[in-house]
């Protein structure tokens, strides 16, 4: 404890009647890590005093805190009703350890990648107190060590580097008042130059660092003394409003919208927001453009993204067909006796189209036989001897595409060979695909940036042809490309719409076209088994009662599908009692509670067996938003945690787990293009704002043999029959026609 004598009692008396208790210091050393803040650096110490028996509980803030270490604290004593006597610190210095035994604990905490408790112990016991200045200053000493090669040296010598300015900048950002989770973020995209380069322009932060939003990057320039009503912070906050309008799916927005928006976050005045604006065009970071005749502002990678997708477009419609011509009255027929099915007069009306123009999209829901019909041309092409280049812009999507083909089907970002050291993709315009047509599957999900960078490495003379849903939700990212080549009226559409008769029998299939007429689904009445039901609810409440119900104990009995592995829950937001983020944490207490070793980062318990959902594109990694695996293994020694993707194991580490959340429930917008043995749609009247028909359609459509949704009756309602004029805020149509 603290060396107080009886006159210090008193004084602290006497301050207590003159307005306040007196600060008293206690040092120690931390046994414990109870808990502590990445983000606000809030932090419950169990920490070793000397002449105390019993560890004291320390409550402070710290930017980094790690077993072993030492801290010197200034505060006052405190009763907490619920956990007894703590010391609340109002300062908390953190110095390194000095024992042998602190050390130990703090290197072998897992903070040093390489290091952990097995190899803390045998640095401590080779090189006593002068362990760390051997680790910085002398690390070949290290190679002394039994077991210890050049890689581990030099890995471990790297990584203390590395630690120490993590560190720093921890402690820069905690001291501008900051969260400091994303440090190693930091440290990743500036290295040791980081603190140099936010202090420059903190704005940096927010367009360059993922997990970091404008009000993190604005409170730092105001801890930093930039004005309010500076340009440097106008233009980054016209720039951050317009990424935040193209993270909902628009291309650009009205000029009046983007002042309005811009004026209303920032607090300033419109002239200043319209200076910085042209301060931006001027710089090329945005570009004007009249849309339908209002004047509106598109971030430049997405104008340019329109432009070149329709040009692309434009180009492919030219030329020979890459197949000449084909007597369909032959052809058909023959792929009738190849494949043994019978097509009908409107399948057989699409294949005339198809054969006859050199690119064509396909669109029709499910069950309407998409996949018969691109099967049916890829065996009449095949037979020509042409080079066919399947694709699909998720793994699952893709895989699909393969089954149902028995051909090769890559990922977009796979098939344009994405390298790492140019952070750009191989194929391209100067380096075509060299193929006679191209199939792009669940075309609805393709967005702008990507579907511009596909077309370009489509040489001129190949074919092009797109198969999705147009009904689908539009893609995550930016546009609406499927539905706006659909109107531009330039590309030849084949629309399906007749059920196939094996099809019809699937209540999900049916329901999901009733959905999209706007009719509320069929229930299954009676005893038998169907693959799709509806389950009223009157309350949030009994929502979630009943869906964890389902999943634990209902689905598994009834249906023989795996909770974890086959049930997937698709919530309409992130947000509330019913979003992907508290399902989750219920879920994983649910399904996943045993399961060791956890360990906690950015908000999320991670352990070994959780579903898992990557939410960022990571070319490096080849795992891109909205991939789902499970975790294999957490190795706390290395500092790193394994996760399968369909066979594929993609390895994170600790500091890179802000890319990848829980994903028992995931949003809808996230589960485009993937397909799940089992579907729970949770629905409730909360979920208002966001309840519209193609959201119902899209959740309902990922199910395979079962679909389940639990909702209030109204809310199935209203989303059922609620279709928002809202589209997205594109140009793309009017560049093509």
């Amino acid at each position: 404890m603290t060396n107080n004598s009886s006159s210090s009692h008193q004084s602290i008396s006497h301050n207590t009647i003159s307005g306040g208790p007196l600060t008293e210091r206690l040092s120690g050393s931390v046994e414990r890590v109870t808990f502590h803040s990445e983000e606000s650096g809030f932090c419950i110490l169990r920490t070793k005093v000397k002449g105390r028996r019993d560890l004291v509980t320390v409550v402070g803030s710290a930017a980094s805190i790690t077993p072993g270490e030492y801290v010197e604290c200034l505060g006052n004593w405190q009763n907490d009703r619920t956990y007894g006597l703590q010391f609340r610190a109002t300062r908390l210095t953190v110095v390194p350890p000095s024992t042998l035994e602190g050390i130990e604990k703090y290197l072998g905490s897992g903070m040093v990648k390489g290091i952990g408790p097995h190899f803390a112990k045998a640095l401590v016991y080779a090189f006593k107190e002068e362990v760390f200045t051997v680790i910085e200053e002398e690390p070949e000493r290290m190679l002394e060590l039994p077991g210890i090669g050049q890689k581990r040296m030099t890995k471990v010598a790297a990584a203390w580097a590395d630690q120490k300015v993590i560190r720093e900048i921890m402690v820069f950002l905690q001291s501008h008042g900051l969260g400091t989770g994303r440090a190693v973020r930091i440290f990743k995209t500036y290295g040791n130059e980081s603190i140099i380069k936010v202090t420059e322009n903190p704005y940096r932060l927010a367009l360059d660092i993922h997990g970091i939003g404008f009000t993190t990057a604005d409170t730092l320039a105001m801890q930093l003394g930039i004005a309010p009503d500076s340009l440097i912070r106008a233009q980054a906050g016209v720039r951050h409003i317009l990424q935040e309008i193209s993270g909902n799916g628009h291309c650009a927005a009205p000029w009046e919208v983007l002042v309005a928006e811009a004026a209303k976050l920032l607090e300033i005045t419109p002239t200043i927001i319209e200076t910085a604006i042209n301060a931006e065009v001027a710089a090329e970071n945005l570009v004007r453009e009249e849309i339908n005749g209002t004047p509106a502002l598109f971030l430049t990678p997405l104008y340019r993204a329109e432009i070149g997708t329709a040009t692309h477009i434009q180009r492919l419609l030219r030329g020979e067909l890459p197949w000449g011509s084909i007597d369909t009255d032959k052809a058909i027929p023959w792929v009738e006796g190849k494949s043994g099915l019978t097509l009908s007069d409107s399948q057989q009306r699409a294949i005339s189209l198809a054969l006859s123009n050199k690119a064509v999209i396909i669109t029709g829901g499910p069950g309407v036989g998409k996949t018969t019909l691109v099967n049916s041309i890829l065996l009449i092409l095949q037979a020509k001897k042409l080079t066919v280049t399947l694709c699909a812009p998720t793994g699952r999507a893709a895989k699909r595409l393969s089954e149902s083909t028995a051909l090769e089907a890559k990922t977009i970002h796979r098939l344009l060979e994405f390298d790492p050291q140019s952070f750009g993709f191989k194929r391209n315009r100067d380096n075509p695909l060299e193929t006679d047509l191209v199939v792009i599957d669940e075309a609805s999900m393709v967005d702008i940036v990507l579907m511009n960078r596909l077309l370009a490495a489509i040489p001129d003379k190949a074919a092009l042809m797109l198969v999705g849903d147009v009904d689908q939700l539009p893609s995550v990212g930016p546009g609406a490309v499927l539905a706006d080549l659909i109107r531009s009226g330039s590309i030849p559409v084949i629309s399906l719409t007749e059920i196939f008769r094996q099809a019809a029998s699937s209540r999900i299939i049916i329901n999901a076209h009733r959905i999209n007429r706007g009719e509320i689904p069929l229930n299954l009445e009676g005893p038998g088994l169907s693959d799709f039901y509806f389950i009223p609810a009157s309350s949030p409440e009994e929502i979630y009662n009943k869906l964890i119900q389902l999943i634990t104990e209902r689905i598994p009995k009834r249906f023989g599908l795996h909770s974890v592995k086959e049930v997937q829950v698709l919530t309409p937001m992130n947000r509330g009692g019913l979003g992907a983020r508290a399902l989750n944490v219920e879920l994983q207490r649910a399904l996943n509670d045993k399961a060791e070793p956890k360990i906690t980062r950015f908000g999320t318990i991670f352990a070994p067996g959780d579903k898992v959902i990557q939410t960022v594109n990571n070319y490096d990694k080849e795992v891109f938003n909205g991939d789902i695996g499970q975790i294999l293994k957490i190795d706390t020694e290395e500092s790193i945690l394994l996760v399968d993707y369909d066979g594929r194991e993609v390895e994170y580490e600790f500091g890179e787990l802000d890319e990848v959340s829980l994903a028992y429930a995931t949003s809808i917008h996230k589960s485009q293009g993937s397909e799940y043995p089992a579907v729970i749609i949770p629905l409730a009247m909360q979920h208002y704002t966001l309840l519209e028909r193609n959201l119902i359609y899209t959740a309902v459509t990922r199910g395979k043999k079962l679909v389940i949704i639990i909702g209030e009756p109204k809310a199935l309602g209203i989303a059922v029959k609620t279709q928002k004029s809202n589209s997205r805020v594109t140009n793309l149509t009017a560049r093509i026609a």
